[in-house]
């Protein structure tokens, strides 16, 4: 999947993919050139959660600061 493709991806399913590439690299039939890609593809992946996450955090403190004005 491109990084592109990787935007469109929602927090859940995000999520969810990097619970199969856990489960893949914890296979001991995962090898080493596996292992390469596997980990490339966690690391865009925990890129999109944390941005998602940041972002909704963002929205929340602003709505709430709406709230007490």
């Amino acid at each position: 999947m491109s990084k592109e493709e990787t935007k469109d991806l929602t927090y859940a399913q995000a999520s969810g993919e990097l619970e199969q590439i856990v489960q893949k690299m914890q296979s001991p039939e995962c090898g080493i050139d596996e292992l390469s890609e596997l980990t490339k593809r966690a690391k865009e992946l925990l890129e999109l959660c944390r941005k998602k996450l940041t972002a909704t955090d963002e929205e929340v403190k602003k709505i709430l600061d709406s709230m007490s004005d």
